[in-house]
């Protein structure tokens, strides 16, 4: 078995867990767990009041990263501009899709699932999972371009509520 080689993510660095979205490492700190001693990633999410804790060597296996760049979140933000692309399948069969993107944590995917189930003031009411999923993917992206532009997040939100409403006009 190859040892893999260790991301560099120090303490205070914003990183992105598949499954949770944005979050700041506070630490890194070793434990014993059933007898062996790990070094792990103490991540903190504060809006959840959350804390995980990731065993370093596992961490880009699992699908944690960096934020993503500048570029890539322009490329989000252009992403909600395009025409919603809703597939024929079976609602339960799109939400899993929806589901599965949200959680890879990529933010291309992501936009994606907010592009197509965004709805415009003059659109049908959504169902409730439908605005489950759309206000997930909606918080994952806000939060990461907050994170990436600096700003906080209900700026970020204003930021993405204008790209969206935009395309709607």
């Amino acid at each position: 078995m190859t040892k893999t080689k260790k991301p560099e993510f120090r303490p205070n660095d914003f990183v992105v867990y598949p499954a949770h979205g944005v979050g700041r490492i506070v630490s890194i700190e070793e434990q014993v767990i059933a007898g062996l001693t790990l070094e792990l990633f103490v991540i903190s999410f504060e809006k959840d009041k959350m804390t995980l804790r990731v065993p370093t060597h596992r961490a880009t296996e699992i699908g944690m990263r960096q934020l993503s760049s500048p570029d890539i979140v322009s490329k989000a933000l252009e992403t909600l501009k395009g025409k919603a692309r809703v597939k024929r399948a079976m609602w339960s069969r799109r939400a899993q899709e929806y589901e599965q993107k949200i959680n890879s944590g990529d933010l291309l995917s992501i936009a994606e699932v907010v592009r197509d189930l965004h709805r415009a003031d003059d659109q049908r009411e959504q169902s409730y999972s439908e605005r489950q999923l759309y206000e997930a993917a909606l918080e994952r992206l806000t939060r990461e371009v907050a994170a990436v532009s600096g700003t906080d997040e209900a700026g970020a939100a204003r930021q993405v509520d204008a790209v969206l409403v935009g395309r709607a006009a």
